[in-house]
């Protein structure tokens, strides 16, 4: 019995040992694979990014009407390529300045605006994913200072009207 007992022991542990082994091994490809995913999105980003030049001048030829013929297949191949690999840009006029991703290289007061507005796109942003890999380089508009937004200055008149209203006595 005494045998039995230790073989039934013996066995118990192995068995610990080995399920314990294959969680270690689960979490060892785990960690592998995550590895690999996170290795392959920074050399995917440090690609695109020496790429973001060529794209500028890609950009700019076509503003000029300088890309045509040959060009501008090859041009055209070359966006389709980064945008299946991720890359896409963004900054746009009239959207609402996020320091998170725009970068003021110009600053402007205008009376037309309630919050500062990017007013130019001086050099397009680019991001994969959720990740920005460079900001949007913009020229930004301010509200005039001291100038009280549109609809706050209706509301005042408006306020005012009633306070001027006539007098019961």
């Amino acid at each position: 019995m005494a045998q039995l007992d230790q073989a039934r022991s013996a066995l118990g542990e192995r068995t610990a040992d080995l399920q314990r082994l294959q969680a270690e091994f689960q979490n060892y490809r785990r960690r592998v694979e995550r590895d690999r995913v996170a290795v392959k999105e920074v050399a995917v980003a440090n690609l695109l990014t020496e790429l973001l030049p060529v794209l500028d001048d890609v950009g700019r030829a076509r503003d000029h009407g300088e890309l045509v013929g040959g060009f501008k297949s090859v041009a055209e191949s070359l966006e389709t390529v980064i945008a299946k690999m991720g890359l896409q840009q963004f900054g746009k006029e009239g959207e609402p300045f996020d320091p998170t991703i725009h970068e003021a290289l110009m600053h402007s007061y205008a009376p037309d605006v309630t919050e500062t507005t990017c007013v130019a796109i001086l050099q397009p942003g680019y991001r994969i994913g959720e990740r920005t890999i460079r900001p949007a380089r913009v020229a930004v508009a301010e509200p005039q200072p001291g100038a009280q937004p549109v609809q706050a200055e209706d509301a005042t008149e408006a306020g005012e009207e009633k306070d001027n209203g006539p007098e019961e006595g």
